[in-house]
């Protein structure tokens, strides 16, 4: 059995549903009967995950791993089957969505208050227009509205 022994994306970008995680020198490393691969972007380099069904995009992608003069290639399929890097992936993914959730809620918030400015402007036009067209009856639900928030 593979064991992943470091991982870490040398770059990350998000393209809609995809995140794509791209790997360099040292930053991926496997270990096979305790001795350590070192990744080598000879082939394949990248692992592409879609973030709404959170599988892998591109398993047929070809990883190459040197130790010496000796190498180690394997699809990424077949690495996921054989090592834990499902597990280190998962940790990967946790954070990407950690980032984005806490971006949505930014982004929440912040609609949140113009729909607050906009009632109120809105508000204010209504009282303009009761005052222009001198309905006393409309003036009245609107102080009272006004009141109740």
């Amino acid at each position: 059995m593979l064991v992943v022994q470091r991982i870490k994306p040398f770059f990350t970008s998000k393209e809609e549903f995809n995140l794509r995680l791209v790997f360099a020198y040292q930053y991926f490393s496997i270990k096979r009967n305790d001795e350590v691969f070192q990744f080598i972007p000879a082939e394949g380099k990248e692992i592409v995950v879609n973030t709404k069904s959170l599988q892998i995009e591109n398993l047929g992608e070809v990883f190459v791993f040197q130790r010496g003069n000796r190498f180690i290639r394997i699809p990424l399929y077949q690495l996921l089957l054989v090592s834990d890097l499902h597990l280190h992936l998962s940790t990967i993914l946790e954070g990407a969505m950690e980032l984005e959730g806490h971006l949505q809620e930014e982004y929440m918030r912040e609609a949140d208050g113009l729909v607050e400015k906009l009632e109120q402007d809105n508000w204010e036009r209504m009282v303009d227009y009761a005052l222009e067209t001198k309905n006393q009856l409309l003036f009245k639900e609107l102080m009272e509205g006004l009141r109740m928030i």
